[in-house]
């Protein structure tokens, strides 16, 4: 008889980013004019997961 098949167990997910929670995206504020008077928002690239979401490992 043919041993039976077991499946391995699944991947652990990795952990989320602690900047960007998971999304890849960062939030910064936009600042124009002598003053910086601030005119709203812009999403950008996470720079601490590269756009991953992944946490990085050290």
């Amino acid at each position: 008889m043919a041993a039976p098949k077991t499946t391995p167990p699944p991947e652990p997910k990795p952990a989320e980013c602690s900047v960007c929670h998971g999304s890849g995206e960062v939030s910064r504020t936009v600042q124009v004019g002598r003053k910086q008077r601030v005119v709203g928002q812009q999403t950008g690239l996470c720079l601490n997961c590269l756009g991953s979401g992944d946490a990085p490992t050290e």
